[in-house]
């Protein structure tokens, strides 16, 4: 068997771009023990706790870090740490103390007594440092030994710095938001030589609360009454805790300075930037205007009541740390109007950003934080020459369904303002609205955000999360990527599950609950549960269709298996977020399989037809008990959040209800009646005379199946009996009561070479049988090598390739767990505004193939929905076999509106080529680069045997 490794010694640093003003760290960020043995700082040690110092001038967001952080400590340990704000210096053997630059007397001190130096962390944004000094004082407090130093450039340096210490000693960011436990130790110690500083390399880090009825206001209405500062301090800790710093707020039927007037002041006191979603400008809330504004939601006719609507919200929000958006959509985020009157588009911008020259008074308007959105149809806007000042954020923004429409051209990466990305988890529009479950694997958000850093979009970076909840992986993932993204390489996506899940349930099963995240996220990537429906996954070919269950089924049974053995005080936050996502997946999965099977069994007047359908009807009632089970999880605390209807969809929005697919009933008589069927088509004996199997090759598929079934209610005997003996049977006879399965195989040693023939003869009742057809071709002796033809083409996944003519420049390469099978192959290249001209030069995929066949084939390479991110070029790529000239493909050269839907709802777009291969016997196929953003995912080369699948045919037969 081959060994599918990439060829290449070098593996280049793609989509990294070292910051000028990137930090050295002394050591990694696991700085904390449990345990005495390399420890150098006791912060719990046998029964005595270091105190915490933080100046009371210090930040109120840096003084609500420490009393959490104090708080935290106990929940580990026990322990009650003493807070200290006075300026009396606590006497205590182990110290910690907090405290940002230029606002703590004691980091001051330290400064000046040059046992802290502060040099690299000045003026930078969102710095910290966590290091380990000894004899701090030695003149005032010679009894304090050592100190365990957290000081920040700014306030949420210094607030970050204070939450990294409580994540490392055991508490997880989602302690609250998800009940997971926090990890006990009667000891805590600093490593030896600490010495720990890091920085963002996105300024702005945050989510979007959106589209949040019915679940999460149902629940927020339960449990606060309203979107007020109770609620919004969970979302602002949250943030923190995952070194975020930045938020657009719930807004469907919600104005968060309007809601409650303590909402910015709470925002600004945590630290939590604010601005307000791409149709909301100048930080006035949709539903604000709904409540108080006059007039008509249209600047053309009523700007005057709007200019002072948003003059009077700038006002309000001068005090705070916010983000103004800046434009206009129409009420409720549609279009402004039918006609891209940019011309009026330009006037409005003109006077915001007048409004806030008037405003802020005590500066320039380009030190004003600005953004304009560049959603939808605004985008096209700009594409036709609109330009707003270079100082303001250009948001590009994604597809709604994770494909970046846009980045930044060399000309536009100097701009003051810089650039960011828009990004979606849920969406609410066509082709269809998603927003019941996580769908989106890291993988994806690695490789769309990977180009987004490596195009230079580095100041903001916000994602959709809808509800927040079942989010909870993949907020992680994208908040965690934005801190660092050159900390989470592809080759530690996997790493990063694994230490994810560690953080939440402990080691011990960490690597087979990361496997189930894997499982269920890219089973709802390769398609969105609300677009699911009977015919997605074939019933006829490749057994896709019971493949899939089985591979769900196993996560599923590992799932609970792993639940079973759990402490219950992990069992809360392992049903949110590992227990439920996987069984009400597979579920819902099962719920349109079995449908599926029972409107084909119905069909061909099985009896068992009735059997699926009570399978399928059981399926909605265990949905329905999952989501109960959800709500009533900790005696209701996640109540609502599982009320997003998700079954039964009909067009682009969900129904008002889930909805139980239409079954098929089957009145089977009190007698015994025979039918035969076979793998591959829907037609049955005894309405088709004969009925056939498709050829077999013993480099392809193994065995196919025939199926024996009862259409009526009492039992019969039965036999098979196979023409030739090189025909294999799994069973020849039987008592059957409803169906039978019969595996039908070849005995390669007793078959003869070249094309052969046989026949299966099943009897059963009645005066005749069923003849099913049976075909083979045996190539005896000839020698293959390589990926081999049978059945009618070659499957190939596109990371069993071997990655040739790489350079320092350009390379493909893997990114794992990318894509709906296996691993997807990247172009990758530093040279981000060059395609590759000629293919003698290029980086290519090549992969070694033998065909029986010549002539005409059609290649259908499938790759991910990427959209032209770079204007003026669409995503190429040139393919063609051995030294031939190979063929220049488009991605997108099909890119209109029903080809892009189809694309986001399949998960892949089809690049088909047509080729003619010249004679049969050993080839080289080869996929050669031309521009970077191609993520090539699965290549099928269909030589006139190709069925119709969702996923395409499993990986072909290699032979060495």
């Amino acid at each position: 068997m081959k060994s599918f490794s990439i060829i290449g010694n070098t593996i280049v640093a793609l989509f990294i771009c070292i910051l000028s003003t990137s930090i050295s760290q002394a050591n990694d960020g696991d700085y904390v023990l449990f345990n005495s043995l390399n420890a150098d700082f006791g912060i719990v040690q046998n029964d005595r706790v270091a105190d915490i110092y933080v100046d009371k001038s210090d930040h109120k967001g840096v003084l609500r870090a420490v009393n959490n952080l104090q708080a935290d400590i106990k929940k580990v340990t026990g322990k009650l740490a003493t807070v200290s704000n006075s300026n009396h210096t606590p006497d205590n053997a182990a110290l910690i103390i907090v405290g940002t630059i230029g606002r703590s007397a004691l980091i001051d001190q330290l400064v000046r007594t040059q046992k802290l130096d502060i040099e690299s962390l000045q003026g930078q944004w969102e710095a910290f440092r966590i290091e380990v000094i000894d004899n701090p004082f030695p003149q005032s407090h010679p009894s304090t030994k050592k100190a365990l130093v957290i000081v920040g450039s700014d306030k949420r340096g210094t607030t970050f710095g204070v939450y990294d210490l409580a994540e490392k000693i055991g508490v997880s960011p989602w302690y609250w938001w998800a009940d997971v436990p926090v990890k006990q130790s009667k000891q805590l110690y600093v490593k030896h030589n600490t010495y720990y500083q890091t920085q963002p390399k996105i300024k702005y880090r945050g989510i979007f609360l959106n589209d949040e009825a019915p679940a999460l206001t149902n629940w927020v209405k339960a449990k606060f009454g309203e979107y007020n500062h109770q609620f919004y301090q969970h979302i602002f800790d949250l943030l923190l805790r995952l070194k975020a710093n930045f938020l657009w707020p719930a807004m469907w039927n919600n104005a968060f300075s309007d809601d409650d007037p303590l909402n910015m002041v709470l925002a600004d006191e945590y630290g939590i930037v604010m601005s307000n979603s791409h149709h909301e400008p100048m930080l006035c809330a949709d539903k604000e205007w709904d409540r108080r504004g006059t007039g008509k939601w249209d600047y053309d006719v009523n700007a005057e009541n709007l200019y002072q609507f948003w003059q009077k919200c700038a006002e309000r929000n001068k005090p705070f740390e916010s983000i103004y958006t800046l434009g206009m959509r129409g009420q409720h985020d549609t279009p402004m109007s039918e006609n891209e009157n940019i011309e009026l588009l330009e006037h409005i911008v003109a006077d915001q950003r007048t409004i806030l020259s008037n405003v802020f008074k005590d500066r320039e308007v380009s030190d004003v934080p600005q953004v304009w959105t560049l959603y939808k149809e605004v985008q096209s806007y700009y594409e036709k020459g609109m330009r707003v000042p270079d100082d303001v954020t250009l948001l590009w923004s994604d597809d709604n369904w994770g494909n970046i429409r846009r980045l930044p051209t060399p000309q536009e990466r100097k701009r003051k303002g810089g650039a960011g990305v828009y990004y979606h988890f849920d969406y609410v529009g066509g082709p269809r609205s998603y927003r019941w479950i996580n769908t989106t694997p890291i993988a994806k958000i690695w490789e769309q955000m990977a180009l987004a850093y490596q195009f230079d979009a580095k100041q903001i970076w916000l994602t959709n999360v809808g509800d927040l909840k079942p989010m909870e992986y993949p907020t992680d993932f994208f908040l965690t990527y934005a801190w660092d993204p050159e900390a989470i390489p592809k080759e530690k996506l996997a790493e990063y599950t694994h230490e994810w899940v560690k953080q939440q349930f402990g080691d011990k099963y960490a690597t087979q609950i990361a496997s189930i995240l894997t499982t269920y996220t890219r089973h709802n990537g390769r398609r969105k549960p609300e677009l699911m429906d009977v015919t997605t996954y074939s019933q006829f070919n490749y057994n896709e269709a019971d493949r899939i269950s089985v591979e769900l089924s196993d996560a599923v049974d590992l799932a609970e298996r792993i639940n079973n053995t759990l402490s219950d005080d992990k069992k809360s936050a392992y049903f949110q977020l590992v227990l439920h996502p996987i069984k009400a997946t597979a579920n819902l999965y099962e719920l349109y399989n079995n449908v599926a099977k029972n409107r084909l069994y119905a069909s061909q007047g099985r009896a068992s037809a009735n059997k699926y359908a009570a399978a399928a009807q059981k399926n909605f009632e265990t949905d329905a008990a999952l989501k109960a089970t959800y709500h009533q999880l900790n005696n209701g605390r996640w109540a609502h959040f599982m009320d997003q209807t998700h079954i039964g969809y009909t067009h682009w929005n969900n129904p008002p209800a889930d909805v139980m697919p239409w079954l098929a009933t089957s009145s089977p008589a009190n007698v015994s009646d025979m039918g035969v069927a076979v793998e591959g088509t829907a037609n049955v004996w005894p309405h088709i005379d004969r009925l056939v199997l498709d050829q077999f090759s013993p480099f392809g598929q193994k065995q196919r199946y025939i199926d024996v079934f009862n259409k009526g209610l009492m039992p019969f005997e039965f036999s098979a009996t196979a023409s030739k003996t090189w025909v294999t049977l799994s069973h020849n006879k039987g008592l059957l009561t409803n169906d039978t399965r019969i595996l039908v195989g070849v005995d390669w040693a007793k078959a003869p070479k070249g094309e052969l023939s046989a026949t299966v003869f099943i009897k059963g009742t009645g005066w005749g049988g069923a003849t099913v057809n049976i075909s083979a071709f045996n190539p005896g002796n000839t020698v293959v090598r390589g990926f081999v033809e049978a059945d009618g083409y070659v499957a190939l996944e596109a990371v069993s390739a071997q990655a040739l003519g790489s350079t320092d420049n350009a390379s493909w390469q893997e990114i794992p767990f990318h894509g709906r099978t296996q691993s997807s192959m990247s172009a990758m290249s530093k040279n981000i505004d060059q395609s590759i001209q000629n293919y003698k030069d290029a980086p290519y995929l090549e992969y070694d193939l033998f065909l029986f066949n010549q002539g005409a084939v059609e290649i259908q390479t499938l790759v991910a929905p990427s959209l032209n991110f770079v204007p003026t070029r669409g995503l190429r790529f040139a393919i063609g076999f051995d030294d031939e000239e190979p063929i220049m493909v488009d991605v997108l050269e099909n890119s209109k509106q029903n080809d892009w839907q189809e694309s986001v709802k399949n998960g892949v777009r089809y690049a088909v080529s047509h080729h003619n291969v010249k004679q049969p016997g050993a080839h080289k196929l080869r996929i050669y680069m031309v521009d970077i953003g191609v993520v090539i995912q699965k290549v099928i080369v269909n030589t006139g045997g190709l069925k119709k699948s969702y996923l395409g045919p499993e990986q072909s037969m290699w032979v060495d």
